[in-house]
């Protein structure tokens, strides 16, 4: 299994973020380097990539809050 973590060091601590998107859905499978969702930061977006290839296990749903380094999913 490899963790899908939300990125650090994109935005400041205080600010409020969260899965806007899943673009695949639970059980898919992913290519290494894929993206996977957007995280939505007050007026900014980011893209969660995968950082291996296998099927998703979505961990956190779309519009959940999320922070920095917080696995949002697994792949195996």
């Amino acid at each position: 299994m490899t963790d899908v973590t939300i990125p650090t060091g994109l935005w400041n601590d205080g600010d409020e973020a969260a899965i806007s998107a899943w673009l695949y859905s639970d059980g898919d499978i992913v290519a290494q380097g894929a993206i996977v969702a957007e995280i939505m930061v007050e007026k900014s977006s980011f893209e969660l990539v995968a950082p291996a290839a296998g099927s998703l296990t979505i961990l956190v749903p779309a519009e959940e809050a999320v922070r920095p380094g917080q696995v949002a999913a697994r792949i195996g």
